[in-house]
């Protein structure tokens, strides 16, 4: 894995990117599918690459990572749920160093001196599918998997036949309640139907996580009813407790199995003692975990804490350390992305990995293999983190034979035999091939279908590559017209071999449902380069609606919050380029794009409102007063413009409370701004 060093000396820009694409296949992979493709370690290797990046450089914090997004989309046949709270992931830490990190960070949020104690819940974190489960009247009536954090999977009729979990609180318990937990399979009894699995002629999983998780996902509820799946629950969601401790031990009295080792600690040298000794004895447990989970026990803490995009700050889990194992490097494939980038892909003898096969490993760009050494036919050293493609540690040298041979990048696109260039201190070649390659045209139309964008069931790598192949589509539009362009096939999609009336009229009913797309939606499907999920939000909040982004202006741009000089002239580059602008008018022809719709705030006195901070505030850190702002409804902007609101003055204020003042800006005082929001 790069260090801070190594990324310094690459174009820290372009790996940001490309650690983005690979994590996004893994998460499909693991959480869409259930068939992940490297291992916890080599998961979270990347994303600790990628929050160092984002450290280092704060200006490529597009928002686009994984580090902003949670899971993937809900699979097709399930009917969808959307979570009344989203369900969000978890941060990471990997060493006791991060782990003092994240609690400095706390104390430094809430203001709090660093000798303050803080108490600190632990728990084992299960490595299952999360759940989530809805009481009415007492009565379980819904149950949902995390999906995308905002929408899940309806798994109610399967949830149902697990023993483990209620379908009844007790008298004692609120009428409503929503209880979030962890689905399981224990060691025993995987292996107890991989044994089953086999005896039949069936495909065996390839660890507990995959079975359960597989075994959720049934259509038929009698499939999941045979296999012995099991319940930890971890949260009850608005409740009336006071402490994580105490929501434990509540959940524990109405009958809910809790996972054992849950402790609260307020000294950090005991919650890394505690560390080590879980991680000793896993091995005993009888099921799988992957790290340990640290929650702020005090729960008004944790609403001042609040979140960040796809994570709260009051909770992080403690990964185990990474697994690894040592195979042949095979080949090397290049892979060409929908900007063009030319991406180094290392095929490997498939090995096992903390219960996973991995036969494939990035490379990153060539600058890497050349930094590594590698060559086809190296003994290397891999390590897999999760469900993203798993990363070459280093190459074996003293393993070499002498039949080894280097890897010659290629100056031409394999896929349109265009130029491949680095522009510049760019560390990947890009094909200059642009339109004209229909690698890049395909990564496109993959990224529009994909889960944060239209989310279309049933459209998905293989579909959508087919379909370009025969030139049955080219542009996203031609999504929308399928229906008609079925017509005019020879023959029609029904009479292939795959498909059937049914799965068809499935296709056109799910491209039909998402003919009406949510505004921040529509704009991350466009894949203007460095707009992600969490910009494209934050662009559409500030605006509102369609005709106005069309309409924004640079200057606008490096206003908002986030939203640096680069993003803001790719973002306006990609309007102004006449194919785009074609592209757009097309789906402008055939979809009806929502104007962006703002939480529920209630009655907010700052809700709409563009404010800005400036100078130093006392009864709370600056980050603690833009989310509090931002969770009221406000917009946060960077710089004082003709569009600002208030600005929240406090000492020491510079020039922008001088430029606020010219404009005629309200000013307001850290006292005033909080007797304005009632805080």
């Amino acid at each position: 894995m790069a260090s801070l060093f190594d990324l310094e000396q690459l174009d820290a820009k372009v790996r940001h990117a490309e650690l983005i694409k690979e994590i996004r296949k893994a998460d499909e992979a693991y959480y869409q599918k259930d068939t992940p493709e490297i291992t916890d370690a080599a998961y979270d290797a990347l994303r600790k690459e990628l929050e160092e990046i984002e450290a280092a450089h704060p200006e490529l914090v597009t928002k686009e990572s994984p580090t902003q997004t949670i899971g993937a989309k809900p699979a097709q046949g399930f009917k969808k749920i959307k979570h009344a709270k989203p369900m969000l992931s978890l941060s990471n830490v990997f060493s006791s160093a991060e782990l003092e990190n994240f609690i400095t960070k706390i104390k430094r949020f809430l203001n709090k001196h660093h000798l303050e104690k803080i108490e600190i819940l632990a728990e084992p974190k299960i490595d299952g599918l999360s759940c989530s489960l809805v009481y009415k009247n007492r009565k379980l009536v819904q149950a949902a998997t995390r999906g995308d954090g905002t929408e899940g999977e309806d798994i109610t009729a399967n949830v149902m036949t697990i023993g483990d979990i209620l379908k009844t609180l007790p008298d004692n318990a609120p009428e409503y309640a929503e209880i979030r937990g962890e689905i399981y399979m224990r060691h025993d009894e995987f292996a107890a139907l991989n044994a089953r699995q086999e005896e039949a002629g069936k495909q065996v999983f390839a660890n507990p996580r995959n079975a359960a998780a597989g075994s959720v996902r049934q259509l038929d509820p009698s499939v999941t009813e045979s296999r012995p799946l099991h319940f930890f629950a971890y949260s009850w969601e608005h409740s009336s407790c006071k402490t994580q401790k105490e929501i434990m031990d509540t959940l524990k009295t109405w009958g809910f199995p809790i996972a054992d080792g849950i402790k609260v600690f307020d000294d950090v040298e005991m919650i890394k003692r505690n560390y080590w000794k879980i991680l000793e004895g896993r091995a005993t447990l009888g099921y799988d975990i992957d790290g340990i989970v640290y929650k702020v026990n005090d729960l008004a803490l944790q609403e001042r804490l609040g979140f960040v995009s796809r994570a709260p700050r009051w909770a992080t889990a403690h990964k185990f350390p990474a697994e690894q194992a040592i195979t042949r490097l095979i080949a090397i494939d290049i892979q060409v992305g929908r900007t063009g980038a030319l991406t180094p892909v290392a095929r490997l003898e498939p090995v096992t990995v903390g219960g996973v096969v991995v036969s494939n490993a990035t490379l990153h760009n060539e600058d890497e293999i050349a930094r590594k050494g590698v060559r086809i036919g190296d003994w290397v050293k891999i390590q897999r983190a999760g469900d993203v493609i798993p990363q070459i540690v280093e190459a074996l040298i003293e393993k070499r034979d002498g039949t080894e041979k280097e890897f010659i990048y290629p100056d031409t696109c394999p896929a349109c035999g265009s130029a491949a260039i680095r522009e510049g201190d760019d560390v990947v070649r890009r094909c200059t091939g642009g339109l004209i390659c229909p690698a890049q045209a395909v990564e496109r139309l993959k990224h529009f279908v994909s889960r944060l964008a239209f989310d279309i069931e049933g459209l998905g790598t293989k579909i959508i590559e087919q379909f370009w192949e025969e030139g049955i589509i080219r542009t996203p539009a031609d999504i929308f017209k399928l229906a008609e362009i079925n017509q005019t096939l020879n023959p029609p999609l029904q009479d292939r071999e795959g498909w059937g009336e049914l799965s068809v009229q499935n296709l056109f009913k799910a491209i039909e449902d998402r003919r009406t797309i949510a505004l921040n939606r529509f704009i991350y499907a466009l894949g203007i380069r460095q707009v992600g999920e969490a910009t494209a939000k934050r662009l559409a909040a500030t605006y509102g609606a369609w005709e106005a982004i069309k309409q924004a202006t640079y200057e606008e741009l490096i206003e908002i919050e986030d939203i640096g000089p680069a993003v803001a002239d790719d973002f306006i580059a990609f309007f102004a380029e006449p194919h785009n602008q074609e592209v757009l008018s097309a789906l402008e022809a055939v979809l009806t794009i929502e104007p962006f719709e703002a939480p529920d705030v209630g009655d907010s006195p700052v809700a709409g409102k563009t404010v800005v901070f400036t100078g130093t505030l006392t009864q709370m850190t600056r980050s603690e007063a833009k989310a509090r702002a931002e969770t009221m409804g406000a917009k946060v902007a960077g710089s004082v413009s003709k569009k600002t609101d208030y600005l929240i003055a406090g000492a020491d204020s510079g020039s922008k409370l001088k430029k606020a003042q010219e404009a005629g800006v309200t000013v307001l005082t850290e006292d005033a701004w909080l007797a304005l929001i009632g805080a």
